[in-house]
C-alpha cells in the first residue's frame, strides 16, 4: 500500500513510519481510555481515495467491510454473515450481509452500499488510484478505460443483504482483497450530501466499525469514541482513543515518559539501548519494505539505466540500517518481503529472486563511467525527496554521503515534504528520487512487483517494459493460476528483471522497536490494510 501499504505505501505506507507512545512515568489513561500518536495526520477518510498507511490504519478503527484481518492477518466475517458462497467455476460470488449492520446515523449497511462505493471507485472521474485492485471484478478494467459505465461492474444487490459479485478470474487471495480498505461500503446519501468535502472532517466521516471519529483538527489530532451503533459493540473495550501528531522522535519519546501516549511504534535508534529492558519494550518485524523510486522522467539523466544502477549499488544498506535504524530491520536487495510468502514447495518466495542491487562500490563506479560517458556529462544534480520527520533528515544525510563519495560528481539536493504533500508530489511525478516505502495490501508476490507495471498509478517512475508487463498479465491467467509453483517462478524471474533495470533502489524491510506499556491488553498489529486495530483493546 501503499501501505500497503500498503499504503505500507504502505502503502506503506501507508507505507510512511507510523510512531505511537507508551509510557511508565507520569499520568496512567484514565478508565478504558488510549492515547497514541501518528507522525502524520490522515491523509483522507474516503475509501474510494485513500492509498497510505495512516489512512488505512483509521480505516479498521471506523468503518467495516465484508470481511476484516483478523489477528492471524486471515480474512474473517465483519458486515458479511458467513463464507462466500462460489459458483463451480468459482467466478460469482454471493455473500449474505448481517441485517443487524448499521451506520453511526442509524442507517441500516446494506448491499447497496457496497455496490454504490465499488462502482464510485472504479468510475474515472472519482480518480481513484486504486481502482485497478478492482480488475479482478468483471468490467471493472474496461470502465476504468472509459469503454464501459460503472453500472455495468459486476457487483449487484440481489436484494438489502445479499451481494453477487461477477469475477474475472479465480483468485487464490480474492477474500483477502475483500477484507482491505478499497472495498469498504460507503453510504450514498451521505457521501453525494457531502461531496467532495467527504471524508475531510471528522462531520463528513460516517462509521460503521467499531468507532467513530471526532474532534479532527487538521495536522493536529483526532479522536475515536466508541460506536454504539456497532453491531459487535460488546466486544469494544475502548471509550475513547485520543490521537496526536506528532513528528519529532524524541518528542514522542518525552511524552512516553510523561504518561502522555501509551504505546511508541518506533523508538528512534539512539534512544533503542535505554529503553531495550524496559517492560514496555518489544519488537515486531514487518512485511514493509522501504525503497528508493527514481523518476525517470523528469530529470532526464534519470532515464539512463547505468546511472540508475551505479546509483543502486552505491550504498552501504547494511551499515544504514544498523546505524540509523537500530531496530530490527534488515537491509535487502529486493522489493517483495522476506517471510511473507510460501510457495508450494514449501520455499520462500524471495528465495527464487536474483538481485543485482547489491552495494558494491567497484561494479558501482563502472556503471557510473558507462553513464558519463553515454551522456556525455560527469557532473549530477539530484533531488531527493523525503518526508518531514526529524529522523528523515538524518536518513537522507547518509544516503547523500553514500552517493556522493562512491559516486563522485553526483550533488545530492535533500528535499522534506510533510506526508500528504510528499504523496501528490510524487504522484505528479514532480521529483528526481524519493524515498518510499510500501506494505503489502494483499498475500501475494503482486501486490509488491505490480507497481512497476506502465499503468499502475503507484508506478510514479516513467517506467514501462511491455515484456513486464506481459508477464504480470500471464501470471494471473486461469492457466497459471491452475499451476502455482509456475506462476510464483514466472513471478520471481519478474521481479529480478525488474531490479536489474534499476527502476528502484531496495533499502529495507522494516523492523519495529516499541513501547507497549503493559496495562493494553490485546493489541493486534496487523501486516495487511493498515498497521493494527484497535476493536478488542482494552486498558487494564
Amino acid at each position: 500500500m501503499a501501505k500497503k501499504r500498503k499504503l505500507f505505501s504502505m502503502l506503506l505506507a501507508s507505507t510512511l513510519v507510523l510512531s505511537a507512545c507508551s509510557g511508565s512515568g507520569g499520568s496512567k489513561s484514565s478508565g478504558n481510555e488510549l492515547k497514541l500518536m501518528e507522525s502524520a495526520d490522515i491523509p483522507t477518510m474516503d475509501p474510494s481515495l485513500a492509498t497510505d498507511a495512516v489512512s488505512f490504519t483509521q480505516f479498521n478503527q471506523v468503518y467495516e467491510g465484508l470481511y476484516v484481518f483478523d489477528k492471524d492477518n486471515k480474512p474473517v466475517p465483519g458486515v458479511a454473515k458467513g463464507e462466500p458462497k462460489k459458483s463451480k467455476d468459482g467466478k460469482t460470488w454471493t455473500i449474505e450481509l448481517r441485517d443487524d449492520a448499521k451506520w453511526a446515523n442509524g442507517d441500516p449497511v446494506t448491499a447497496d452500499d457496497f455496490v454504490f462505493s465499488w462502482r464510485r471507485t472504479v468510475n474515472p472521474e472519482t480518480a481513484a488510484e486504486y481502482a485497478y485492485m478492482f480488475e479482478n471484478i468483471k468490467n471493472a478494467s474496461q470502465i476504468t478505460e472509459r469503454k464501459l459505465k460503472p453500472e455495468e461492474l459486476g457487483v449487484k444487490a440481489k436484494d438489502k443483504h445479499t451481494l453477487v459479485i461477477e469475477l474475472e478470474k479465480d483468485l487464490p487471495y480474492m477474500q483477502s482483497l475483500l477484507a482491505f480498505g478499497s472495498f469498504l461500503p460507503e453510504n450514498e446519501k451521505f457521501v453525494k450530501e457531502h461531496g467532495k468535502k467527504f471524508g475531510t472532517t471528522a462531520k463528513a466521516t460516517l462509521a460503521n466499525g467499531p468507532f467513530k471519529l471526532e474532534n479532527w483538527k487538521n495536522e493536529d489530532s483526532w479522536e475515536l469514541v466508541k460506536n454504539d451503533k456497532y453491531h459487535d459493540k460488546d466486544k469494544v473495550k475502548l471509550d475513547k482513543v485520543k490521537y496526536k501528531v506528532v513528528k519529532e522522535a524524541q518528542t514522542g519519546l518525552n511524552m512516553f515518559e510523561t504518561g502522555d501516549v501509551d504505546v511508541v511504534r518506533s523508538i528512534p535508534p539512539e534512544s533503542i539501548d535505554k529503553y531495550k529492558d524496559h517492560e514496555a519494550y518489544k519488537t515486531l518485524a514487518e512485511p514493509t519494505v522501504f525503497f528508493l523510486r527514481i523518476n525517470q522522467t523528469k530529470n532526464k539523466d534519470l532515464a539512463n539505466k547505468n546511472l540508475r544502477l551505479a546509483i543502486s549499488k552505491a550504498i552501504d544498506k547494511d551499515t544504514f540500517v544498523k546505524t540509523n535504524l537500530n531496530n530490527g530491520s534488515k537491509a535487502t536487495d529486493i522489493l517483495t518481503a522476506k517471510d511473507f510468502i510460501k510457495m508450494e514447495n514449501g520455499k520462500d518466495y524471495t528465495d527464487g529472486v536474483k538481485s543485482e542491487v547489491n552495494f558494491d562500490v567497484k561494479e558501482a563506479q563502472k556503471y557510473y563511467e558507462a553513464a558519463k560517458k553515454e551522456l556525455g556529462k560527469d557532473k549530477f544534480e539530484i533531488e531527493f525527496l523525503t518526508y518531514d520527520k526529524d529522523t528523515s533528515i538524518t536518513d537522507a544525510e547518509f544516503i547523500k554521503g553514500q552517493i556522493e563519495k562512491n559516486l563522485p560528481g553526483v550533488k545530492f539536493k535533500i528535499k522534506q515534504l510533510p506526508f500528504k504533500q510528499k504523496l501528490k508530489v510524487e504522484t505528479d511525478k514532480d521529483y528526481d528520487i524519493s524515498y518510499a516505502g510500501w506494505g503489502p495490501d494483499y498475500p501475494d508476490p503482486t501486490t509488491y512487483i505490480s507497481l512497476f507495471t506502465t499503468n499502475n498509478p503507484h508506478n510514479q517512475t516513467g517506467y514501462s517494459n511491455p515484456d513486464y508487463d506481459q508477464a504480470l498479465k500471464e501470471a494471473d491467467s486461469d492457466k497459471m493460476l491452475k499451476d502455482p509453483q509456475k506462476r510464483y517462478e514466472l513471478l520471481q524471474k519478474s521481479e529480478s528483471s525488474l531490479l536489474e533495470d534499476g527502476v528502484i533502489v531496495p533499502m529495507y524491510q522494516r523492523g519495529l522497536a516499541q513501547l507497549i506499556k503493559k496495562d493494553i491488553k490485546n493489541w493486534t498489529p496487523l501486516k495487511l490494510s493498515g498497521d493494527y486495530a484497535l476493536k478488542e483493546v482494552e486498558v487494564k
